[in-house]
């Protein structure tokens, strides 16, 4: 007999999981829960979260609700008699009602090793920080934030070059490779929790725009980080000549003795000196103009401003990627 799981889920990080449980045919997703549609794109036109989009593809039952608040919510999830819940990235903290729903509980995917990086930008955190490993942990959801008992963990390497995009990719794909099993073997009474200690947790939360902005008096090796931390979204950014300059990606180069944000002069490259070491920018993106090799740029450029990071006179907004 399959196990009845309500899935809840938004973001492309979701997906992966969703699909392993739908195409496994130990369990029957009976409803998937997502965030409504919201303004997306430069035409600001209302579009479906993946995992929404994902469902109605899949002929899921779906919902869409603007808070599981809703007591209407709580009926209609009551009705799919599930025996486990599972959320991957839903975007709401659930409520003690929901979390007592099903008999198997409520067990929550959660992209790094915890305790370590509890909250909202854990993959960012593990690349701005340098760790060379990051994993993913499936926990006993609780109402204390990523508190709850581990019931699973795995280790992803984070290679030199990822992002936040690239790595959120591969810990997605190894979230939905061990999610499977572990929901199997936890209604089987086969797995235990074992509870997370607290006084090794460190919390990370939502970036903002202003998070992304390049301090030049950073080492040249954080700065690189935070570029790679900050992509696809909310991508690190300096400014020149009142503009906004956001910088997609750069690479650390040997170098000292010029004063940080001042650009130095080596030939076509773009490189900036920092408050340790160079960095040389490879692609960025102008005020209202597209991505572009930054050597185009700053060779094109008519009149070229002597250092980066005066601040600029007007905001400009960024769809997330």
């Amino acid at each position: 007999m399959s196990h009845r799981i309500v899935f809840l889920g938004s973001p492309e990080f979701a997906v992966p999981s969703l699909q392993a449980l739908t195409a496994d045919t130990r369990f029957d997703v009976v409803m998937v829960v997502s965030q409504p549609n919201r303004p997306s794109g430069r035409g600001r036109r209302l579009a479906p979260p993946p995992v929404a989009a994902f469902a109605v593809d899949a002929g899921l039952p779906l919902l869409q609700p603007e808070s599981l608040r809703d007591e209407d919510v709580l009926s209609m999830l009551q009705v799919t008699q599930a025996d486990l819940l599972v959320v991957v990235a839903y975007g709401e903290i659930l409520r003690r009602n929901l979390l007592e729903l099903a008999p198997g509980g409520v067990l929550n995917v959660h992209p790094s090793l915890l305790p370590k990086y509890r909250g909202a930008a854990p993959i960012a955190g593990a690349i701005r920080n340098g760790d060379s490993q990051t994993g993913v942990s499936i926990i006993q959801l609780v109402r204390k934030l990523d508190a709850g008992p581990m019931i699973a963990q795995t280790t992803v390497d984070i290679d030199s070059g990822d992002t936040t995009g690239t790595l959120g990719e591969r810990l997605s794909e190894q979230a939905a490779d061990i999610l499977p099993d572990v929901c199997v073997s936890w209604l089987a009474g086969s797995l235990t929790a074992v509870e997370q200690d607290d006084s090794l947790a460190t919390y990370t939360r939502e970036w903002t725009k202003a998070d992304a902005e390049i301090d030049w008096l950073l080492p040249a090796v954080t700065i690189e980080r935070l570029v790679r931390a900050a992509l696809p979204w909310p991508v690190a950014w300096t400014s020149f000549d009142g503009q906004r300059l956001q910088v997609r990606s750069a690479s650390v180069t040997p170098g000292a003795g010029a004063s940080p944000g001042q650009i130095v002069d080596h030939g076509k490259q773009l490189v900036v000196a920092t408050g340790s070491g160079y960095l040389e920018l490879l692609t960025v993106q102008p005020q209202g103009r597209t991505q572009m090799p930054a050597s185009g740029w700053w060779n094109g450029l008519q009149s070229k401003p002597s250092r980066l990071g005066i601040p600029p006179t007007t905001d400009m907004p960024h769809d997330p990627v």
